[in-house]
């Protein structure tokens, strides 16, 4: 504890309490000298003493005005407090002097009062001085020293046990100045100590306080954009929603990806991405059409927005259309200008959800149909998404148990020679038929099986049964006939197609010839992964088919270093060929260039006889239609094989 505390407080006391000292003073100054004009009244002597005690009270009272004026009591205590005590020591001296200055004075009589009023007067001075010791005994061992000097000189034994008793008077005054001194400091130690753990405790507290607002900050706070996060997002979102309800008001919620994002990070780097998010942060932060709006970024390169105030119904479609003009602006990154675009969702409380799971739900299916459609663009929740959404997540989840169960069937449609009419082949298509959805479209089944990673399964079941086929059709008069089965080109990354086929005609010890893989145009230009399996399928002997032919944009040197052994020209194409001139030349080129490659070739969608007869005459082999059959489960095939087979002999007999 530092020294200058403690006297800058015994100063600060010293100065509160010499006014009341003083003021007792010059009661008591008063007092003795009527008492001393009592004894003499023709002695001038008296007066003189009281103009120099009074005089002295003057001193004292300037001096601490002075010293409260230029706050020496606060910037040098210790020389504040050796004035005031030489004050005291003066107005002590003049007390002392009044035994020695009035002639004949005595124990007895008035004397006897004046020596109880000096001794009175400077006990009285050391109880007020009561916070520093020199203060008090500056003015009081002066009169004591006086009083038993006076007595002593009297040379009578009553003033000599009287003089006795003053000095022991002033050896207790001394004792009791130490010690109230010595309470007095420690006191303010222990007070200055526990101010000093008082503001130890308050910073402290503050630290801390700013340590919560800090992690606050970190809690609710996007470190990158500076924007709100997930966790506020969330619980603005909920509170958003209670004080909607409470009032009747409504909602709306914007959620927001940057459509080229991806790009982004994968040719500039993840610090260039950073500064992407960072500047369209700031747009959205700068130049939203309504201050009624809290934006968050949710992670990654998605955003929301929650819009309020008198009309969000309203404030939602504009706030979108601002969101994609500050994402179609081009942002210069690391000197290098940079285009990406928006995709926006946007769902409306309580229009489109009742809670705010719903409503980020339906603002997620809004932003995936803008996808969807294009990019680049905002969409409204559609309540015909959630029903879309619930019919795929079914799918999703019964598609395993239904391959499971034999309940995914491959059904078979067959491909006929269009000049012979002879059956040369099926095409093997995925069906369900789901207990409570019906019938399900096979890119649903194919896309489902995909998400929930049994693509290799729903292969596998269609191989298999399109290998037991195989094995009946010699039996149907249909040796040479090949069945064909579908592989998507992702399914090439998820397994080994080559081993699963392989592994299929093994068990049935079936000619893998016979077993044809159609792929669509989009596999030929993966030369990595699909590339390497396609060359496998080829070395094990498989037929190689492409599929929708002319939709895509195949690669000539790849379709002639993969040997491709059919190309099924798209329905698109061959659907009312008869009567389009234009469609006709692009087959005749097809034709052309399948002669050229010796690839045959196989037109799709064929339903009418005018264009089946329209695709003989321009030279193509092999059709597949409606026009010849349906798809068909794998046990109405005999029936139907033995159906057209009476059918061709019937019309034979009668030709």
């Amino acid at each position: 504890m530092h020294e200058d505390q403690v006297r800058r407080i015994q100063a600060a006391t010293l100065l509160h309490r010499l006014p009341s000292t003083l003021a007792t003073n010059f009661i008591v100054s008063l007092s003795a000298f009527a008492l001393a004009l009592m004894r003499a009244p023709s002695d001038t002597t008296a007066i003189w003493w009281l103009c120099a005690a009074v005089a002295m009270l003057l001193v004292r009272s300037v001096s601490r005005y002075a010293l409260l004026w230029t706050k020496q009591a606060e910037t040098r205590p210790t020389w504040a407090l050796m004035l005031i005590s030489l004050g005291a020591g003066g107005s002590g001296l003049v007390w002392a002097s009044l035994p020695f200055i009035l002639d004949d004075f005595s124990a007895y009589g008035i004397d006897g009062g004046l020596y109880l009023m000096i001794l009175g007067v400077s006990t009285g001075a050391v109880m007020m001085g009561v916070g520093f010791r020199w203060n008090g005994l500056a003015f009081s061992l002066p009169c004591h020293l006086s009083v038993a000097t006076s007595l002593a000189l009297q040379e009578d034994m009553v003033s000599l046990i009287l003089a006795f008793n003053v000095v022991a008077l002033t050896v207790i005054l001394l004792r009791s100045a130490v010690t109230s001194e010595s309470i007095f400091v420690e006191s303010i130690h222990r007070k200055l100590e526990a101010t000093a753990m008082t503001e130890s405790l308050q910073a402290a507290n503050s630290d801390i306080l700013d340590a919560n607002a800090r992690l606050e900050l970190l809690a609710n706070c996007d470190p990158l954009t500076g924007l709100a996060n997930r966790a506020a997002f969330n619980t603005a979102l909920c509170d958003g929603i209670q004080q909607a309800a409470k009032n009747g008001q409504k909602l709306s919620l914007l959620v927001i990806d940057l459509d080229r994002f991806k790009h982004v990070n994968d040719t500039m780097g993840h610090k260039i991405g950073d500064e992407l998010l960072t500047e369209f942060a700031n747009r959205l932060r700068n130049h939203l059409p309504t201050d009624h709006a809290m934006v968050a970024r949710l992670g990654g390169d998605e955003f929301a927005i929650i819009v309020s105030g008198r009309d969000p119904a309203a404030e939602g479609p504009r706030m979108a259309e601002a969101v994609l003009r500050q994402g179609r602006k081009p942002f210069v990154l690391n000197g290098q200008t940079c285009m990406v675009g928006t995709s926006v969702g946007l769902a409306i409380y309580p229009d489109h959800a009742a809670s705010a799971d719903e409503l980020f739900v339906s603002a997620d299916m809004a932003l995936y149909r803008s996808k969807d459609q294009g990019r680049g663009r905002w969409r409204k929740f559609d309540p015909k998404l959630r029903a879309a959404a619930e019919r795929q997540r079914q799918i999703e989840a019964d598609v395993l148990p239904a391959i499971e169960r034999g309940q995914v069937e491959a059904w078979f449609q067959p491909q006929v020679s269009l000049d012979t009419q002879r059956v040369t082949g099926f095409e093997a298509l995925v069906r369900w038929h789901h207990p409570t959805l019906g019938f399900i479209a096979p890119p649903e089944i194919v896309a489902a099986a995909h998400a929930v990673h049994q693509s290799e399964r729903l292969t596998a079941a269609i191989a298999d049964a399109s290998c037991r086929l195989l094995l009946d059709l010699p039996g149907l008069g249909l040796p040479e006939a090949t069945v064909a089965v579908n592989v998507s080109p992702r399914e090439f990354a998820l397994y080994s197609v080559a081993d699963l086929l392989d592994a299929t005609v093994a068990r049935h010890a079936i000619d893998p010839k016979l077993l044809e893989v159609e792929i669509t145009e989009e596999a030929l230009l993966d030369t990595v992964i699909a590339g390497e399996q396609l060359k496998r399928l080829e070395q094990s002997g498989f037929a190689l088919a492409v599929d929708d032919f002319g939709a895509g944009h195949s690669s000539l040197t790849r379709l002639i270093d993969l040997k491709v052994d059919r190309l099924k020209i798209d329905r698109g194409i061959i659907t009312h060929i008869a009567s389009s001139q234009r469609n006709q030349a692009i087959v005749s080129a097809l034709i052309r260039l399948g002669d050229a490659l010796s690839m045959e070739m196989l037109a799709e969608g064929v339903e009418t006889e005018a264009d089946a007869e329209a695709l003989r005459t321009l030279g193509c082999a092999l059709g597949q239609g409606y026009l010849f059959a349906r798809p068909m489960p794998f046990e109405r095939i005999a029936g139907w094989v033995a159906e057209r087979q009476e059918k061709k002999t019937r019309t034979r007999l009668t030709g």
